[in-house]
């Protein structure tokens, strides 16, 4: 592997960065991304059908706005809009949101899949990085700011087309991960003044890490710095747009909610273009966990999952945070020993301080999860729990300890997890031995 032909992305120089001293506090604005960046890493798109079911869960879970398509790119994307709207089927608390790149024509287009909608955001974004304004655009800085202010200006008048409708629009610099943070604050003041946003008419400035090229503090400096050294910033929300290219998408959305963001883009589990964007699911419930109201309702993990599994086509992995099959669930003894001992001492108190586990499963629909498995790695404990928990059978814990060794030996024969059924029905043989 040549490492040599890599280059770290420069850092700030900022000692009066203020984010590693924040707690967030409150959950940010939440905008689902699942049926456009999601649909569009998919080798085969979803159907009209399935991005409907998943429109329907997204609205059940809580999110007040949620990006649909990509109108501008395909028929289908377009009809996806058109059926929204013609059949009414966005709730009067719920803001859809569209994109489109700054080409009139894609503009043009945009709107009329809008038409009779009554609030939408308009998300319009331009690549800004050096390697694309060089290589794809072949155009400077400056060249550059002219194009997004026409593609504004342009949007601005198209827009007029849907009076009546309530519409906000988004800007987003793309490749901000890569951009020079003074020309990502100059071009988005340019777009701010040409769409006359104001304190009570605010624009959405959407910071993209389009490709994730940096631990999650960098991206947190470039983006406090962002909004320290924004002169319209009161006329603006700050959106976070995150991709898994290295596999830190929740900490850098995290640290970039402490360096002063207010609003989250991404998708539930983490389904999105190349390796993904910002898990929401594992965002809202870190939040949960400490104590943070994250304003979606996530109390049915499993349905949740299955759907999305069904739409996209797509797996959750076992080990997922939250709603992996195996993720709450230990083989080892000593945990086992610790969870059990905990849960019975604790079980009056109004806090939950569990070992290994962060959450209470049954806070996500997870009532039936089974946290204790039985595998060569398990003790006398596990053993008990168990018993308890599927036949309400107390056991001393040396016929426990007989229990186990004799499951170790067929689990070394069958290696596999061996089922609750069998572990009671050889206890019930002890105890009927010693009766």
């Amino acid at each position: 592997m040549n490492y040599k032909k890599y280059r770290p992305v420069a850092s700030l120089e900022m000692p009066e960065r203020n984010w590693p001293d924040k707690r967030i506090s409150t959950a940010p604005i939440w905008c689902s991304v699942d049926l456009r960046d999601g649909n569009q890493s998919l080798p085969v798109s979803m159907s009209m059908d399935r991005k409907l079911k998943l429109f329907k869960l997204l609205c059940d879970i809580g999110f007040k706005e949620i990006e649909v398509a990509f109108p501008s790119s395909c028929e289908s994307e377009y009809r996806f809009v058109r059926h929204l709207i013609e059949n009414n089927l966005i709730p009067e608390d719920v803001t859809i949101q569209v994109i489109t790149q700054t080409r009139s024509d894609l503009i043009k287009r945009t709107i009329d899949s809008l038409m009779g909608v009554k609030r939408a955001i308009i998300n319009f974004y331009l690549p800004t990085s050096p390697v694309q304004r060089r290589m794809v655009f072949k155009k400077s800085r400056q060249e550059m700011i002219e194009l997004a202010k026409r593609g504004a200006e342009f949007l601005k008048k198209q827009t007029r087309r849907l009076s009546g409708s309530e519409i906000r629009f988004l800007f987003a610099p793309e490749s901000f991960s890569l951009t020079e943070p003074e020309f990502a604050v100059q071009i988005c003041e340019e777009v701010v003044t040409v769409m006359e946003a104001t304190v009570n008419n605010k624009i959405i400035l959407n910071l993209p890490s389009s490709m994730e090229v940096s631990t999650p503090n960098i991206f947190a400096d470039r983006v406090e710095w962002f909004i320290k050294n924004l002169k319209n910033r009161d006329a603006a929300i700050i959106s976070i747009h995150t991709h898994n290219d290295r596999g830190t998408a929740v900490a850098s959305t995290e640290l970039a909610l402490l360096a002063g963001a207010e609003r989250v883009e991404g998708t539930l589990f983490g389904f999105g273009e190349r390796a993904g964007n910002a898990d929401i699911l594992t965002l809202a419930l870190n939040l949960l966990s400490e104590g943070i109201d994250p304003c979606l309702d996530l109390s049915d993990i499993r349905t949740t999952k299955a759907t999305v599994e069904e739409c996209t086509g797509y797996r959750v992995h076992e080990r997922h945070p939250y709603a992996g099959e195996l993720v709450f669930k230990t083989f080892a003894g000593s945990h086992q020993d610790a969870i059990k001992k905990t849960l019975r001492i604790t079980e009056r108190s109004p806090f939950w301080n569990i070992p290994y586990l962060i959450i209470d499963p049954s806070d996500i629909g997870r009532q039936d999860e089974e946290i204790i498995g039985i595998n060569s790695q398990s003790g006398g404990s596990g053993i008990s729990y168990v018993l308890k928990k599927y036949k309400n059978i107390v056991l001393h814990k040396d016929i426990c300890s007989r229990i186990i060794k004799e499951l170790k030996s067929i689990h070394l024969t069958e290696s596999h997890e061996i089922a609750p059924e069998k572990i009671c029905t050889i206890a019930e043989r002890y105890i009927s031995s010693n009766l």
